[in-house]
């Protein structure tokens, strides 16, 4: 185990999710996060959506709008217009909610996607800026609870922690079959690259994985906190040429000594580093930024 307690593994594993690498030239300068939370509707894009840089330093032309409700979702915190992302991210969160209400599993309650031109965001998150990420609560209304909430409850409304973290283990009060159906039924589509969740959650799956499940578990990575929402990010979309992609996933389904290392002291608590300047845009996102 000691190679992977090695500040070299923390540091790639820390590459590995915010993939900052500069394969697409980047601006000298970006655009002030206040900049882009100020847009207030997408640009347009005569091919599409266009996903643009990546997760955490890029920005998306031709955002689709994701209806604040429908079949088995409805979109929570209203206040912050973060329901915008690439056409193909608001098409997969509309199947999820189809299969969650099909399977009887609940509705959906569907945190951040992005703001409508992508782009950093003055708080909460410094990925979800290409409009291929969303967040989804483990917060599953109930067939017979469903009704269309109010703004003020999808303002006030908090999702719960799905995890006993005094026992490296998910919270038999709050964790269901529900949750992990779901989760499957995300990460089995082939659009997706992969899957955050607590580390809990991860090994509760491990757990219990069934056989021939290691094509989606694979999907499904430890990352800190996600304790009570997952995060689900695509893949680059097809035509989408200056996307870029993150590190391939690793082979295996991810139940090894690899999520061992998410329980021990070094994970538990990380040391502290001096925050890191937010990596600049591509010179693209300007473009995208000034169009009416």
């Amino acid at each position: 185990m000691k190679h992977l307690n090695s500040s070299r593994y923390r540091v790639g594993l820390l590459c590995f999710f915010l993939n900052s690498s500069l394969a697409i030239p980047a601006a000298a300068a970006g655009s002030e996060a206040a900049t882009w939370a100020a847009i207030s509707h997408p640009s347009t894009s005569a091919d599409g959506g266009q996903s643009i840089g990546s997760y955490t330093a890029g920005c998306i032309a031709g955002a689709a709008t994701l209806p604040l409700q429908g079949p088995g979702y409805q979109v929570m915190r209203l206040s912050r217009k973060r329901y915008y992302g690439h056409p193909l991210l608001v098409d997969f969160i509309q199947q999820l909610g189809l299969t969650a209400e099909r399977e009887g599993l609940g509705s959906l309650l569907i945190g951040d996607l992005g703001q409508p031109r992508g782009g950093p965001t003055p708080s909460g998150h410094r990925s979800h800026q290409t409009g291929l990420d969303v967040d989804i609560w483990f917060l599953l209304l109930q067939p017979a609870e469903t009704r269309i909430l109010s703004a003020a409850e999808r303002e006030a409304w908090n999702a719960p922690s799905v995890v006993d973290g005094r026992a490296d283990a998910v919270d038999r009060r709050q964790w269901t079959a529900a949750h992990a159906k779901i989760l499957e039924a995300a990460a089995s589509q082939p659009e997706v690259d992969r899957i955050f969740v607590n580390p809990s959650i991860k090994q509760e799956l491990c757990n219990r994985k069934a056989l021939g499940s290691s094509g989606w578990l694979r999907k499904i990575r430890p990352w800190w906190k996600h304790d009570d929402h997952f995060h689900v990010r695509l893949k680059c979309p097809p035509g989408n040429g200056l996307c870029q992609a993150q590190e391939p996933l690793p082979a295996g389904d991810g139940c090894d000594a690899s999520l061992a290392w998410w329980f021990s002291e070094e994970a538990k608590a990380p040391g502290k580093s001096a925050p890191q300047p937010a990596p600049p845009l591509p010179p693209q996102c300007e473009r995208v930024l000034q169009q009416p």
